[in-house]
């Protein structure tokens, strides 16, 4: 039997309500209606949520759905709207995670940047790197693991980028953090001896990370 492809790891734009609109059949964009207030409505009353250990939110249960709804390929996008119009607290989002599909906790991976989480979430994206699922970890290198993941766990995400096939474009900030970074260029040519004395190829784009490790040029000194 021939082998089914890995899925591809890179991740389409999220579009915007106007942007579903125009893709989206009129049920569709009914039901998205209908899923957005039901997330506002949870916004605006959470000291009415549903009680007791087992009550989820309507709003959540949409989570789940979107793809059924609205079309695999536009899936990330709608949660990623429910995610906001809901205004998501951390409890909501790790439950959403810990609990949903691989394709629900990329959703959610992809929408943390824009949620007032701060850095609470991170255990979520540290486990993601954990995994070896690389439509995952190119969802867990985005500009939330950019702006709260520490240098030594950042310098990982990094190599299991590069361990996993995932391109390096995925990875945010790339260039800004990676500059300067000595310890980085040393466990990347470590990885590179390793690979080379493996017998397997170097992937390209640890040259390119490499590259970009070396010290920004000094400001030229004006001659007086």
């Amino acid at each position: 039997m021939p082998m089914t492809p890995p899925a591809s790891p890179q991740t389409p734009p999220l579009l915007t309500r106007g942007q579903l609109d125009t893709q989206l059949g009129g049920a569709a964009r009914a039901w998205l209606d209908e899923a957005l207030a039901e997330a506002a409505h949870a916004a605006d009353h959470e000291d009415t949520a549903p009680a007791g250990p087992y009550a989820v939110p309507p709003w959540e249960l949409r989570f789940a759905a979107a793809g059924r709804h609205c079309g695999l390929e536009h899936a990330d996008s709608v949660r990623a709207l429910l995610l906001l119009e809901a205004s998501a607290a951390l409890p909501a989002v790790t439950r959403l995670y810990e609990q949903g599909t691989a394709a629900e906790r990329r959703a959610v991976l992809l929408t943390l940047h824009r949620l007032e989480l701060g850095p609470t979430a991170l255990h979520l994206v540290e486990d993601a790197l954990r995994t070896n699922d690389t439509r995952l970890i190119a969802a867990a290198v985005g500009p939330y693991a950019a702006a709260h993941l520490d240098t030594h766990h950042w310098r990982h995400a990094v190599l299991k980028c590069l361990f996993t096939g995932v391109p390096v474009e995925a990875v945010d900030k790339l260039a800004h953090r990676a500059r300067g970074d000595a310890e980085l260029a040393r466990m990347l040519g470590d990885f590179a001896a390793e690979r080379t004395a493996a017998g397997r190829a170097v992937p390209g784009d640890l040259r390119h990370v490499l590259s970009l490790t070396a010290p920004a040029p000094a400001a030229p000194t004006e001659d007086f």
